[in-house]
């Protein structure tokens, strides 16, 4: 029974996958012109699934949460009863949206600092509110939301029939052309003109009694800053990421990996550092860093020269020492100008199993064995009719570019982005020829490119595997030119469901399979 099990669950990880558009939130019209602060720099679903965040260039962070749960949610008894799976996909809504960080100058170093958001990091829920981090360039930010039951001021002495909410009484007006004098008095006006425009009967109250606060049933989501990480980075932020434990999150700048405690603001512990003495020596720069999911001791970080460094944090204080170190073995006589900069690795992830670690440098996805340091276990290649075009990509700066990625939550498929608003799904796992490019539109097969790739092997009988998903050409199926000036920075995997999100300038699509 369990051979059944395992070979139907099998033959689901080797299968294409049908994306279907789900939904989309921002979508622009035909000509808009996009704004640069609405345009989104993060992406990040909780631990849950039911909810997702993105962060923008404006600093603001915007919160949708899963409906699909709530709407076709039954008695358990009528659950039960059914012999075969509900099939629904993620669906969300907008919840509630709050300014995070607001543009600075640090008037010491002359220097503007943005209010872009750079990461977003859920951090364990307590008592029904929502927690998270976010930071820009400089300075982090804890933040609680959290609904609140809407109170009200009730029984009051004035009638509520003659009164207009919280202002004047209505019929009466507070502007006139009357002068004022000096302490709030005025002429022409009978001593009893009250500054607050409240009519009282002209036989007075029988009785006064204090108003009465009640809470109602409406409520208000409030979002708080419940702690600021600042002063401790030289250099721009490029990650954050929470640790297991759920009490310490770790920092990285280009040179520096910093750890703090999530309740203590104003200190913090340099664990990793790569300055060198003489800053003429300098060679590679930390890129992107993450704690491992289940390992609370242990985070990789990755770096400009193409190479990932495992560290165990029980070895010393300042880990300066790697426990292991994965890079690619440079083909002799491959060399060019460009070979370090394509090579930079600009997002790493690990699977929700600890067991591998998926990274992204300018051309191609690699996946990585911890037990296995002599290469990659498997190589996807994004884009590579981008190589006879490094040199003008270099003169616009596109070469520079970070793209991220991410992992199913099976770990059975990869994703990460590229130009035209594309995006490329992998499948990894054993005999799997899923290489899937789809756009960021409500119509995501539109430029399907058939892309030439052969099975993937056992990852435990090579140390690399090379997956060719290479495109031919500059141009997609129907002929239509690549445009380097729209590109697929950001986007997330479901951490439970085959859903993607992914943003396209200022719009937020979402996907499922």
């Amino acid at each position: 029974m369990n051979g059944g099990v395992e070979a139907v669950s099998a033959s689901s990880a080797s299968a294409t996958l049908d994306w279907k558009f789900s939904q989309v939130f921002g979508e622009r019209t035909a000509g808009e012109e996009v704004q640069e602060v609405d345009i989104i720099s993060a992406i990040e679903f909780d631990r849950t699934g039911d909810h997702l965040a993105t962060g923008d260039r404006g600093g603001r962070v915007v919160l949708f949460e899963r409906t699909d749960n709530k709407e076709h949610g039954g008695h358990r008894r009528d659950l039960e009863g059914t012999d075969y799976p509900i099939s629904r996909h993620p669906e969300f809504r907008y919840k509630t949206e709050f300014q995070s960080h607001e543009p600075e100058f640090d008037y010491l170093k002359s220097l503007e600092i943005e209010e872009k958001i750079n990461k977003i990091r859920w951090c364990q829920t307590s008592n029904g509110a929502l927690f998270l981090l976010s930071t820009n360039d400089k300075t982090i930010k804890y933040w609680k939301v959290q609904e609140k039951k809407v109170k009200k001021v009730c029984d009051v002495n004035v009638d509520p029939s003659k009164a207009v909410g919280n202002g004047p009484v209505a019929g009466c007006t507070s502007s006139s052309s009357k002068l004022y004098l000096a302490n709030g008095g005025c002429k022409e006006r009978p001593i009893s003109y009250l500054s607050n425009d409240t009519s009282f009967p002209s036989a007075g109250f029988p009785s006064l009694h204090l108003p009465v606060v009640v809470t109602s049933h409406e409520t208000s989501l409030l979002a708080r800053c419940r702690r600021v990480y600042a002063h401790a980075h030289d250099y721009h932020i490029n990650s954050i990421s929470n640790n297991s434990d759920g009490e310490t999150f770790i920092s990285a700048d280009d040179l520096r990996i910093n750890l703090w405690n999530l309740e203590i603001s104003n200190q913090s512990f340099n664990i990793v550092d790569v300055k060198p003495a003489n800053m003429e020596d300098l060679t590679e720069v930390i890129t992107s860093a993450e704690f491992h999911p289940t390992h609370c001791n242990m985070l990789a970080y990755s770096s400009s020269k193409g190479s990932i460094r495992l560290i165990d944090m029980r070895q010393s204080a300042l880990c300066d020492t790697h426990s292991k170190l994965f890079e690619e073995q440079e083909v002799v006589g491959s060399k060019s100008f460009f070979t370090e900069i394509i090579a930079s690795i600009s997002d790493i992830k690990f699977a929700k199993d600890g067991r591998h670690i998926l990274s992204r440098d300018y051309m191609t996805l690699k996946l990585w064995d911890i037990n296995m340091d002599s290469g990659p276990v498997a190589t996807f290649q994004v884009h590579e009719y981008l190589r006879p075009k490094l040199c003008d990509l270099y003169e616009n700066d596109s070469i520079f570019d970070k793209f991220e990625c991410c992992l199913s939550g099976d770990g059975h498929r990869v994703a990460t982005g590229s130009y035209s608003n594309l995006f490329r799904v992998f499948g990894c796992s054993e005999g799997s020829t899923e290489a899937t490019t789809l756009e960021a539109s409500k119509t995501p097969m539109r430029r399907q490119v058939q892309n030439p790739s052969r099975p993937c092997r056992p990852m435990g009988t090579l140390p690399r595997v090379l997956r060719r998903g290479a495109d031919t050409s500059g141009a997609d199926a129907n002929g239509n030119a690549f445009d380097f000036s729209t590109k697929l920075l950001h986007l997330a995997w479901h951490p439970t469901d085959n859903s993607l999100a992914c943003a396209a300038s200022n719009s937020l699509y979402m996907y499922y399979a």
